[in-house]
């Protein structure tokens, strides 16, 4: 089936009211929970094989984050869909008003490759909770995940409510030709501004979750023992392939020799002698992801540096001494590498970060809540965490999201229920008391309608 005959199945079936009764979104949602509980361990296996992750890996950050995902949307589901009432001016009574939560029609969304599951269920979850339909496209960089994905799929939904295509290049440019009605993509700042571009020649809205250099600055008044467990961890998780891992460390001269030591202590605490036999420790997804991070290999390299291009292996490194015009900031890493900067003054920090495009997450360590202040005053991201890595992103009770080149709008939770809703407004009128101050002749009322309109309006 072409991608022109998908989408008009799923606009029918949209059409038809199928998606649309608070039973037939519950129901289909407990079927996706069923149907990833039955296949847990088929994708600790798949997950493996695309990126090397372990099983504790696997189920915080994608099997586990996903199932608590749905949980967390049955519970809520029925107070998300309910009309919120809202007051009307003395003008318009009598009346009633409200706001209903309304689904957009057949969404696209896309996902990448370094959360393979996790990117593509999360928002998915969010489009059948509204009422949506879903055409949903995985990375070709993960397949065996990708093909869990597709028996998952296939066994919680009909292919004209949820379907999941695989098209490559070619395939790609007929599945944007489509007129969607919203659009949710996660990748690349350079892709989505092709996803803007496909978008924008139907108005379709759309949710972009992108990435850029996220900052983490540590000023002196920072625990660093602790400061540097947290970095390492969320650094290094999924071998730094993710979106809001830490890119760079910003630190305060005095303590920079302290937070390294910190640092490589952490490295060893966590991953051994050979983080290459950890099971904790995932791989890089290509060898060309390989080939592209070996360049950055340059520099003060104080902890790492080794890696294996047949094993798509690479330790963790760290490189000192690195300034401001250096290859490694100029664009998102995305991989095991860790620049550390030094300053010796805070408003220098800010003005180097206030000339960069606006990060996906901001982290900062200090003890000093004016220094919170100030940093998140003056540096705008997609989101904050202050004195941990990583943890803003998991809540459903906080909207995730971008800002600028890191994406626009959010999800997860709540967030994603309104993403993919419109937010329809109704008024309703009785046929009683009609009012005859809405209706011409005009001229009999003179001056005394504008200050009653004003007055009661």
């Amino acid at each position: 089936m072409g991608m022109k005959d998908i989408f008009r199945s799923q606009k029918e079936f949209f059409m038809s009211g199928a998606t649309r009764s608070y039973s037939a979104r519950r129901s289909r949602l407990e079927k996706l929970k069923k149907a990833v509980e039955t296949r847990e361990k088929d994708l600790y296996e798949a997950l493996a094989l695309d990126l090397g992750k372990g099983v504790m890996e696997a189920f915080t950050t994608e099997i586990g984050f996903s199932l608590g995902e749905i949980d967390h949307t049955l519970r809520h589901l029925s107070g998300w869909m309910m009309p919120r009432k809202k007051i009307l001016p003395l003008l318009y009574q009598p009346g009633k008003a409200m706001i209903r939560a309304e689904p957009y029609g057949v969404s696209l969304i896309m996902a990448p490759w370094n959360y393979p599951f996790q990117l593509v269920i999360s928002p998915l979850i969010g489009a059948v909770a509204a009422g949506n339909t879903a055409i949903v496209k995985p990375s070709h960089h993960s397949p065996h995940t990708a093909s869990l994905l597709r028996d998952i799929i296939e066994e919680a939904f009909p292919p004209e409510w949820v379907c999941l295509v695989t098209p490559r290049t070619r395939g790609l440019a007929s599945l944007l030709e489509q007129p969607f009605d919203f659009i949710f993509y996660t990748g690349s700042t350079r892709v989505g501004r092709i996803i803007s571009e496909a978008a924008a020649r139907n108005l379709t809205p759309m949710v972009l979750e992108l990435g850029g250099k996220s900052p983490c600055i540590v000023d002196d008044s920072a625990d660093l023992k602790v400061a540097a467990k947290r970095i390492i961890w969320g650094k290094f998780v999924n071998a730094g392939q993710t979106c809001v891992a830490p890119d760079f460390v910003v630190v305060h001269r005095e303590v920079k020799a302290r937070l390294l030591e910190e640092m490589k202590a952490a490295i060893h605490e966590f991953y051994g002698d050979e983080p290459e036999h950890s099971i904790d420790y995932a791989r890089i997804v290509s060898r060309g992801h390989m080939s592209r991070l070996v360049k950055l290999l340059e520099g003060d390299i104080v902890a790492g540096g080794g890696y294996s291009r047949e094993k798509r292996f690479m330790e963790l490194t760290l490189i000192d001494n690195v300034d401001w015009d250096s290859p490694l900031m100029e664009e998102e890493i995305f991989g095991p590498i860790l620049p550390i900067l030094e300053y010796s003054e805070m408003e220098d920090v800010l003005k180097k970060l206030g000339s960069m495009p606006k990060p996906l997450a901001l982290y900062i360590f200090t003890r000093y809540h004016w220094i919170m202040d100030m940093v998140m005053d003056r540096i705008p991201s997609g989101g904050v965490c202050i004195n941990h890595t990583l943890l803003h992103v998991a809540p459903g009770s906080l909207p995730f999201g971008g800002t600028g080149e890191s994406g626009m709008g959010s999800y997860h939770g709540k967030a994603s229920f309104d993403a993919f809703s419109q937010k329809r407004s109704v008024l309703i009128k009785p046929f009683a008391l009609d009012n005859s101050l809405f209706y011409p002749p005009y001229k009999r009322l003179n001056g005394f309608m504008q200050r009653i309109f004003r007055f009661l309006g």
